[in-house]
């Protein structure tokens, strides 16, 4: 498993998890590395969905001491999280490669290189679109939409 981060102006390196994700691994091995410094200086809204990890008091209270906003994730929502487009279009360009990666180590190397080549233009058109997908929502009464 991979996480990553993006925002308008950038993105975090993937960040490779190895094992069982706990709520004090989520904290100490990305949120304070990777998202702190991604947030920072910023009026940023921190998105998320109800894993545990990321739902547990330790994380909740984590966000809270470092003033983070987050966005309340409803537990039957749809996934309209930006990041979800992007990890389609990650696993796309890894499968488009001329050569498949040949083991782990491989793979992991190509998802960070595929990872930097996608045009930041294109992580802020998926941010931007955040308020055009809750419309679509909210129209379809929770149903099915085009995103």
């Amino acid at each position: 498993m991979v996480w990553g981060a993006i925002n308008t102006a950038g993105r975090s390196t993937l960040v490779h998890v190895q094992g069982r994700i706990t709520a004090q691994r989520y904290v100490e091995e990305i949120l304070r590395p990777h998202a702190l410094p991604l947030l920072a200086d910023q009026d940023a809204i921190f998105q998320q969905d109800n894993a545990r990890p990321h739902t547990a008091r330790l994380t909740t209270q984590f966000l809270t001491d470092h003033h983070v906003q987050v966005l309340p994730w409803p537990s039957m929502s749809p996934d309209m999280n930006p990041i979800e487009q992007l990890w389609d279009e990650l696993d796309r360009r890894v499968r488009r490669r001329e050569e498949a990666p040949a083991n782990h180590r491989d793979l992991l190397q190509a998802l960070q290189e595929e990872w930097d080549t996608i045009p930041q233009q294109d992580i802020r058109h998926l941010i931007q679109s955040m308020p055009r997908m809750c419309r679509a929502v909210v129209a379809a009464q929770g149903s099915h939409t085009p995103y």
